[in-house]
């Protein structure tokens, strides 16, 4: 029987999922009544938003010109910030079907993941998909593909996911066109785990892709990385319904159940290998993922004993496991208690952390605006240059001490429609940016290439491009190197006291301008309390803003009636001396919608 292994990889919303829910329509894989749209996005809510987060694996058979083919294939998303799961997929690979909007054409996120798919050194099938709308410009965009990512125009293959058209050509192309499995280099197994995901009742289920060798049940298996062995109680494939095997061979995917219980005995780009055989060497794995956008998630209510904690914990343990590309680490704030430090790949994965968390854990979480890391360089006490890397503004060293002071530096590519360039232009130029390239990419688009300060991208940056471009501009960047520039930390103060989860690291050019913004936003946030309560931005020793949510007043001076001055006097003095002890001890009790207020730029 001959295999192929092929990742169906796209921009998003250019019908990845809808393409995959054809192609097991077109291989008996699911029947008309067990049809649905998104077969295999599981998450209710990849549903809701109509996207894919999970990449999903599948195995279905397929007869081309009198010969059984195994197609084992992912479904991947196509959002920027879920880059890694598609790097992932791609190292479980020999081959790639690259989608295409006809009515579209080439976005920014189409170019990236063909780039993703020749580092890999993968096979790639351009497919234009949607050819049923009116709107479709098959022959252009294939001279798109062409011109941008130097696929021949010819080669590319017209499809409807939709309707169904195509789809018999596109099997066959996958069938004649995409390479078998490299042939085994060793006779012991190896094989490359790329997903694992935890169950209740069978422990954690680990997903990989077998290069060497073979897998059986009864095996028992070394997790090459960590020095931890099982023995195999249960192999399978999702077809996409999970069918059971007894045995799997080189060059094919499956999941594999070993009553592995703890979170922390997988890894995934680890190696399984057969414990009283192993392979010398480990496969390649997985470079780590760079995580770039941080912030703190506490838990909403914390109960006595710390179990809103302890609760989040388990659900970020499992979360971590599921999603690799996301890292914690616990932290402590005076304002709101115990918490984590949390690390993601962008804002739309943090988006999706924190909803999956809420979701599938049942936690209510209190989440801290988003910071990107930083890079000072600081004299330690014996005299020698350290550098260190900054994820929170609270962990940021004294100004006197600090020596450099570097932010992280994106390309940014924008693909535009040729009438929004000086609208593009002035946004980038107004966010630090600098111009540095213009490519051609059909008759109607551009595509812009700038370099813009991450710090300044990752708030609202997106938003503002959809809404300036009517939605039509797209978007997809790479830090590429951290810079030195004039930055500082500027600190808020509530009632005197900093909180740390509020204060920012910004360019001093704009530093007033950023803190008055955000303490005019405050005072709307924050309740009126019984006494005043001052609201001030500092950098350093030195207040640049201030704002003031006035006290409520209660009229003491009511009950009298008449007489002398002195007794309303009297009055007023022992109120005044009731709120100033009350400004002493009383705390300032600060909603969760005030620590987001640092989100907004005020533009």
């Amino acid at each position: 029987m001959q295999i192929r292994n092929f990742s169906i990889i796209a921009h998003i919303d250019h019908g990845k999922s809808t393409l995959a829910d054809r192609l097991l329509q077109a291989t008996n894989a699911v029947s008309e009544r067990e049809a649905k749209e998104q077969l295999l996005d599981s998450m209710d809510l990849e549903r809701e938003r109509g996207i894919t987060i999970k990449a999903s694996a599948v195995t279905v058979r397929h007869m081309h010109n009198g010969e059984e083919f195994m197609l084992n294939f992912i479904d991947t998303p196509g959002h920027v910030d879920f880059g890694y799961e598609v790097s992932r997929a791609l190292k479980a690979c020999e081959g790639a079907i690259l989608v295409v909007d006809a009515s579209q054409g080439v976005e920014a996120q189409t170019v990236v993941n063909a780039y993703l798919a020749v580092e890999q050194d993968l096979e790639i099938i351009p497919v234009l998909n949607k050819i049923d709308l009116p709107g479709a410009r098959p022959d252009e965009i294939a001279e798109e593909v062409e011109q941008v990512l130097g696929f021949d125009a010819l080669s590319c293959i017209p499809v409807s996911a939709k309707t169904g058209q195509g789809i018999p050509e596109l099997l066959s192309a996958i069938c004649d066109r995409l390479p078998p499995p490299r042939k085994p280099v060793t006779t012991k197994t190896r094989a490359l785990i790329f997903d694992a995901v935890y169950d209740d009742y069978r422990g954690v289920i680990v997903y990989c892709r077998v290069f060497d060798g073979k897998l059986s049940v009864g095996d028992k298996v070394r997790m090459m990385g960590l020095e931890r062995t099982y023995q195999i109680t249960e192999l399978g494939k999702y077809t996409p319904k999970p069918v059971k095997v007894k045995e799997v061979g080189a060059g094919e995917t499956c999941y594999l159940v070993a009553n592995i219980k703890a979170l922390g005995d997988v890894r995934v780009g680890d190696t399984i290998t057969i414990d009283h055989d192993p392979a010398e060497e480990a496969l390649s794995g997985y470079a780590p993922p760079q995580q770039m956008v941080f912030c703190d998630f506490y838990p909403a209510t914390t109960e006595k004993g710390g179990t809103g904690f302890e609760e989040l914990r388990d659900a970020m343990e499992r979360l971590s496991l599921n999603d690799a590309s996301f890292t914690f680490v616990p932290v402590h704030s005076e304002a709101l208690g115990f918490g984590f430090r949390c690390g993601f790949l962008g804002l739309l994965h943090m988006d999706i952390i924190q909803e999956r968390l809420e979701r599938e854990g049942g936690i209510e979480i209190v989440q801290t605006a988003p910071t990107v890391s930083y890079k000072v360089t600081v004299r330690a006490k014996g005299g020698e240059i350290v550098e260190k890397e900054i994820h929170n503004p609270a962990d940021l060293p004294d100004a006197g001490e600090i020596i450099d002071f570097l932010e992280p530096i994106c390309r940014v590519e924008i693909m535009t429609p040729k009438e929004y360039i000086g609208e593009i232009m002035k946004l980038c130029m107004e966010r630090r940016g600098i111009f540095k390239n213009q490519m051609f990419v059909s008759s109607t688009r551009e595509m812009l290439t700038f370099e813009i300060p991450l710090a300044e991208i990752i708030y609202d940056f997106y938003d503002k491009l959809k809404g300036l471009t009517s939605g039509y501009a797209t978007m997809d960047y790479e830090v590429i190197r951290y810079n030195k520039d004039n930055l500082c930390k500027v600190s808020i103060l509530i009632n005197g006291d900093p909180v740390e989860a509020l204060s920012l690291i910004c360019h001093r050019d704009r530093a007033e301008q950023r803190g008055r913004a955000l303490l005019t936003r405050l005072r709307k946030q924050i309740d009126r309390h019984q006494f005043e309560i001052p609201l001030q931005a500092a950098i350093g020793g030195k207040i640049i803003a201030r704002e003031t949510i006035k006290a409520y007043r209660k009229d003491v001076t009511a009950k009298c009636y008449g007489g002398d001055v002195s007794r309303k006097r009297k009055l007023l003095e022992a109120q005044k001396k009731g709120k100033q002890k009350m400004k002493s001890i009383g705390s300032v009790n600060i909603p969760q919608k005030a620590f987001m207020a640092v989100l907004d730029t005020g533009e």
